[in-house]
Parts: structure tokens; sequence; C-alpha cells
């Protein structure tokens, strides 16, 4: 069946796969992402394709710009179905030089910015019974990182939250899990890469058993699984999709 969705961060790296992967599956996507031009390519490409897409642009920080953007997706698709929250802020910074001021940031984007989203939506899924809400987390939150506290903190805060969402709305017919990544090849990891905080791909690829990065499709295709009828007995989960590096 067709629902709305809605993926944060949904405009490049592990958001765009997830988004591609739910219009595979005929749903209406709402790509929300800080970035509104970027926002409007990943939804005009997705319509290229068949898929129905709409860009709306929000600071996940911001909770009056969550509520309009969500409602801009309301408008043109209708109540919405799936929410997949993939927007998110890193940094490597050794405890010791962390400020006060990364740390908020990392926390209101990774951690209450998940919060905005998740309180936002739900309110559509409780009415029509059936819902998927899906959080994007990290490795981190669940073993640590070196020089990554404040990352690390954020993504273990929604690993908590979405298992205790899952308690909450599992009788109402709403479905809450999360997704760690380790290491996929995105932009943001690449980046990464070339500021010299992480070591080539094929350092990492070594610390991975199955002996390659993830990609977005093994993120986006576990996503949409997790957002299918078939899933409806699958909540408050943490899938790790990370070739076997956390176990």
């Amino acid at each position: 069946m067709s629902r709305v969705a809605v993926v944060t961060g949904g405009a490049s790296g592990l958001g765009l796969s997830i988004c591609e992967h739910l219009a595979r599956n005929g749903h209406r996507v709402g790509v929300l992402d800080l970035e509104i031009g970027a926002a409007e390519k990943a939804a005009a490409d997705l319509r290229a394709k068949g898929a129905e897409a709409v860009a709306v642009a929000a600071d996940v920080s911001d909770r009056e710009a969550v509520d309009k953007a969500l409602d801009e997706v309301r408008s043109a698709f209708g109540p919405l179905g799936i929410l997949v929250t993939s927007a998110g802020v890193s940094g490597f910074v050794p405890f010791q030089e962390l400020t006060a001021e990364v740390w908020a940031r990392t926390l209101a984007v990774n951690l209450t910015g998940t919060f905005h989203c998740v309180q936002s939506a739900i309110p559509d899924m409780v009415e029509a019974g059936w819902g998927r809400v899906v959080t994007i987390s990290s490795a981190a939150g669940q073993t640590g990182a070196l020089r990554q506290v404040h990352y690390s903190a954020s993504k273990g805060g929604v690993i908590a939250m979405t298992k205790t969402l899952a308690l909450e709305y599992a009788a109402k017919g709403i479905t809450v899990n999360t997704i760690p990544p380790f290491t996929a090849d995105t932009p943001l990891m690449r980046s990464m890469q070339e500021s010299k905080y992480l070591p080539p791909a094929e350092v990492l690829a070594r610390m991975v058993p199955a002996g390659r990065l993830g990609t977005g499709d093994d993120i986006g295709a576990m996503c949409a699984f997790l957002c299918s009828d078939e899933a409806g007995y699958v909540t408050g989960q943490v899938i790790g999709v990370n070739g076997g590096a956390v176990t």
C-alpha cells in the first residue's frame, strides 16, 4: 500500500538512498533537508523516475520549522504514515577541547531533532492505527567512538528514545526501530577522510568482517523493509546493518 513518507536529511547520503528505496516501494516521499536546493533536486530526480515526491526545508532542531515542513507534506500528499530520521551532524573533537556550543548543537540536531520530528509526525499514525518510524542512529551510540563523545552521546540517546517509543506505541499499530550504521560510504564519511579524521576506505574495510564498507543501498533496503506491512511485528529493535562489525 502506498503511504506518505518523510525522510529527514533526505537530500544526500543515506537519507537519499532511503528516499529512493521508499519511492520504489510506491510511497509518496517528502524529502526534508536543511538545504532546500539539494532537496528540490532529489525530489525532481525521484519524480523523473515516476515517483511522487516533494521537497521541504527545515532545520530539525527548530520545532516550528519542523511542524511547518510536515504540514507542507500533508498538504501535498495527506497524513503521514512513515517517518525516517536521517538528518544529523557529526565531528571529531578530543573531550577536553569540546565546547559547550558544539555539544549543544550536536544534541540539538541528532537527539532533540529526532524528538521534534517524531512528536510532530506521530499523531497522524495514532489516528490511522498504523505507522512506521525508523531512526538512523550510529554504532558510535552502541560502542562509543574516540573523540566523539558528543556524537556518541546523541546517538545513544536516539537508541534509548527509539526503544521507549516502541513500548509506548506498540499497541497503537506503530513500530519504532533504529538502524545504527558502522562504516557507510557517504559524502559525509568521505569528507571526514579528506580531513584525515578517518582512515582510507581500504583500512576501514578491514575493520568489517564482511570486508567492505556499507552502502546507502544496504541501509535503504533495510529501512524499506522496516517501513513495510510485513515488518509489523518488528519494533523496539536495533537493527545492525554493518557487515558484522558490531554484534
